[in-house]
């Protein structure tokens, strides 16, 4: 209910999923093309263009200091291509250089024009860790219009882009420009990433790009499906972020929604079925037991082969001395007994089945084979 009574809340949520949509969507890129850093470069780089944009205008409109922003981000990207291309510096190197560059001249500008006495420079300071609680319908339009204009580039040269990032020599032989790709796909991130300066901020944009990317790289393999998933984890944790805001007295919206994706991203790598911390620590012990099972019954096996008076049941207590493996014998002839590979006799003594030593047999002609 208080979502939809504040009127406040309702712009913030709505501005902040809107965000997490576009931000999400293109951040797939930047995560499968192995370039993370270029979103934290790139929003970095846009403080100074947001700060020379006020000084040559005048002018604190959200539009104005975004075109300026978007200006300055492209220009730093732009750096950042031509280092890689003509240098022997790395990308994540140059993203690096350009990055603490592009921030320190906009400090440096930020700290000039806080010192004059004109009052009007006010407020400027919000693009540094954003203000989300202060997002006027403008910027959702913004946010809107500048999001929509992404979305579809991205979806008409869908192709185009997912070939370029799978198989840039592939998509080369067959006449696409590997440049013209990066300068298109870097062009929508820059987009992405001003329009959510006034929510976030410069420092943690970048979150906003990677997190959500980051954490439906773990639910699947398929491209489409994991930009709609991080579209989906993006919104999700707008939402979260502003509603958590808004619940809890003096904490900040970006921050909060900075968290929110945080959460998403840890659990993301616990949980999901395949890449998940939990699903892999269950698959190695169910690959450590199913291990542990047929070396008892191989076991089991050479045991009864080298009894020579025809008994073949045996004790725990026996079948422990001659096991070279450690653990529970007891839920391991527990185990061999579902399958139907061993039995238990009235003399709480264990033996194989017909079915075990068949399956011995295999074994051990499969590592004969593999000899």
């Amino acid at each position: 209910m208080i979502f939809l009574a504040d009127y406040t809340l309702k712009i913030v949520a709505l501005g902040s999923a809107l965000l997490g949509i576009v931000a999400g969507s293109l951040g797939t890129f930047a995560v499968l093309r192995k370039q993370s850093l270029l979103g934290d470069s790139i929003s970095h780089a846009a403080l100074p263009g947001i700060v020379l944009a006020f000084m040559i205008t005048g002018s604190k409109s959200s539009l104005i200091l975004l075109l300026g922003a978007a200006v300055a981000g492209w220009i730093g990207s732009y750096f950042i291509l031509g280092i890689i291309r003509h240098s022997r510096i790395s990308s994540d190197g140059a993203q690096g250089v350009i990055l603490s560059v592009f921030f320190g001249i906009g400090l440096l500008l930020l700290t000039y024009i806080q010192s004059q006495p004109n009052a009007a420079q006010a407020g400027l300071d919000k693009y540094l860790f954003g203000q989300a609680a202060a997002l006027l319908k403008e910027d959702l339009w913004i946010t809107v219009i500048f999001g929509t204009v992404a979305i579809i580039c991205m979806a008409l040269f869908w192709k185009e882009f997912k070939l370029m990032t799978f198989d840039p020599i592939y998509g080369q032989s067959l006449g696409f420009s590997e440049r013209a790709t990066d300068l298109m796909i870097t062009a929508l991130i820059v987009i992405a990433i001003v329009t959510g300066l006034s929510t976030v901020g410069v420092i943690l944009m970048s979150s906003m790009l990677i997190a959500p990317a980051s954490a439906a790289r773990q639910w699947t393999n398929k491209m489409g499906a994991m930009v709609v998933l991080s579209a989906f984890f993006g919104a999700l944790g707008g939402v979260a972020g502003a509603l958590l805001s808004s619940l809890i007295p003096n904490l900040p919206t970006g921050p909060a929604i900075v968290l929110c994706l945080t959460a998403i991203v840890i659990l993301s790598l616990l949980l999901s079925p395949n890449r998940g911390i939990l699903a892999r620590s269950a698959q190695r012990y169910r690959n450590r037991f199913a291990f542990s099972l047929q070396k008892l019954l191989l076991d089991l096996y050479h045991l009864e082969e080298n009894h020579t008076d025809g008994e073949r049941a045996h004790s725990i207590k026996t079948i422990s001395l001659i096991r070279s493996r450690e653990g529970n014998i007891r839920i391991a002839l527990q185990a061999l007994e579902s399958n139907n590979w061993a039995t238990q006799t009235d003399e709480k003594l264990w033996t194989l089945t017909q079915d075990g030593r068949i399956q011995a047999e295999k074994l051990l002609n499969k590592g004969e084979e593999n000899l």
